[in-house]
């Protein structure tokens, strides 16, 4: 959980509010006035205001005077007040549609008392009060649906801003940027050299939107920063149910488990010991190569180097209490991440990825964490055929995407769609090399023997039976003939 703000921050942020000229869209100024009916519909349109404006939070201040922002101190003491015999807090958040992590501050401010109502900015859509939406025009209150130019330019700020660049944690002190962030690692990944000065630091991590300078002089960490760099990804309020799971099954099911490891660092910082533990927790086999005994891992590292980062980069932020996820089952591991594929699964190999999270994906391809976009998926089949293991899984259950690995498997042993999805996916990853799929090509795949082409001959036609593929000749011959995927 985030800290709470100290009463030096608090008393800060008091100074630079009052230093606007006046009530803005975001900041409501009130000397009492604690009607509960009140508070709720500002915590409304304080919030949608705030993100209209760009901000990161609005603010109601009790104690200081409108007009001119004189220190006047107040009444209102929010932990004494209640809506019924409810507690104005728990009856607020009851009646907001989505609910809001808002805070009441009580400080000294000037040797008066004064409240600070903290109120985040909306996300994804509207706030809502009683089901009311409401936004503030100039300094007053008013219902969304009676401006619909803003509420237009209010959906139009949802569609276009980015997780990446909404806040993960407000107000930090530099000490607290430092302590939280694993800065060093940002360096060292970019191959540049640590600068000694603190300052320094914090302008190179605010250079690329790790984070960003508030309105009391301080510092706010935006999510692209705690998402790659964070030291603990709950110290982040939203981002702790992001760590990324391995778990260990007994058998092929999920009635036991054996081990789970959390990874608890930012993707960036930890993506080297995420590929570590998991290597230490896969299964491995043993071989003797030319006298010598040595284990090799069950799995091509290449392929879990590219669907790992898939994984991270392509989730759904959106999606709360779930998080990217590997789970490790005899015979095969699945990696799944929350939102469903943004293209279809079968076109995975041949069309370009396309991420919600785009300031997410070009650093973490800038890092060196992931390869150029639009080969990752090619480079994962490849390795399955160079290791003939059976042919990758994509799958998008119930909103989330899943990749399955196989371990090695006897063609004998492999089922009808585990031959057709091998057909189908080197005929893919042959024709983006410019290449058609032939009967030699698909024995050299599956490890069939060349007198046994008749078992090639029977998948291919099974597959352009079920559509998966298509001759890439009308009037070619069996003799030579070959194949291209069907929407080729």
């Amino acid at each position: 959980m985030n800290p709470a703000p100290s009463s030096e921050y608090l008393n800060g942020l008091v100074v630079e509010l009052r230093k606007l000229p006046c009530e803005t869209g975001w900041v409501e100024f009130k000397e009492n006035n604690p009607n509960p009916e009140d508070i709720g519909e500002y915590l409304s349109a304080l919030s949608n205001s705030a993100a209209l404006h760009g901000k990161a939070n609005g603010y109601v201040v009790w104690g200081v005077r409108d007009g001119t922002h004189e220190v006047t101190g107040t009444t209102f003491k929010p932990a004494q007040t209640k809506k019924g015999n409810e507690d104005i807090e728990s009856w607020l958040l009851r009646l907001l549609n989505p609910r809001l992590h808002f805070h009441f501050y009580e400080i000294t401010h000037d040797g008066q008392p004064v409240v600070v109502l903290e109120i985040p900015r909306a996300e994804g859509r509207p706030v809502q009060f009683q089901g009311v939406e409401f936004i503030r025009v100039g300094s007053y209150r008013q219902k969304l649906k009676d401006n619909p130019q803003i509420e237009k330019d209010l959906w139009r700020v949802f569609d276009t801003t980015p997780f990446e660049e909404l806040i993960a944690l407000p107000h930090a002190d530099p000490a607290d940027v430092l302590s939280l962030l694993e800065y060093p690692a940002y360096f060292e990944l970019l191959d540049q050299p640590l600068p000694t000065d603190r300052d320094k630091i914090l302008s190179r991590l605010a250079d690329d939107r790790l984070i960003s300078p508030d309105s009391a002089g301080k510092w706010n960490i935006t999510n692209l920063g705690a998402i790659l760099f964070a030291r603990n990804l709950e110290e982040f309020k939203h981002l702790g149910r992001k760590t990324v799971r391995i778990v260990v099954y007994e058998g092929k099911g999920r009635l036991k488990t054996l081990r789970e490891q959390p990874i608890r660092k930012g993707y960036a910082a930890g993506f080297q010991g995420l590929l570590s533990q998991l290597n230490a927790l896969l299964p491995r086999s043993e071989v003797v190569d030319h006298g010598v005994r040595r284990e090799v891992p069950l799995y091509p590292e290449p392929a879990l180097r590219e669907l790992v980062p898939n994984a991270l980069i392509h989730q759904d932020f959106s999606v709360t209490g779930s998080g990217p996820m590997i789970e490790i089952f005899t015979g095969r591991m699945e990696i799944t991440n929350p939102g469903s594929p943004l293209i279809e699964t079968g076109r995975f190999l041949d069309s370009p990825p396309r991420s919600r999270n785009e300031a997410l994906a070009s650093f973490m391809r800038r890092l060196g964490i992931c390869e150029e976009r639009g080969s990752g998926v090619d480079k994962v089949v490849a390795e399955t055929e160079r290791h003939q293991l059976p042919a990758p899984l994509f799958e998008r259950p119930d909103g989330f995407t899943r990749a399955v690995l196989f371990t090695h498997r006897p063609f004998r042993e492999m089922d009808r769609a585990d031959r057709l999805r091998a057909c189908y996916l080197h005929a893919c990853l042959r024709y983006v090399e410019r290449e058609p799929m032939t009967n030699a090509s698909l024995r050299a795949r599956l490890g069939i023997s060349e007198p046994n082409k008749s078992m090639a001959s029977r998948i291919i036609a099974d597959a352009v039976f079920d559509g998966l593929i298509k001759p890439e000749g009308p009037n070619q011959g069996k003799k030579y003939a070959s194949y291209i995927p069907s929407w080729a």
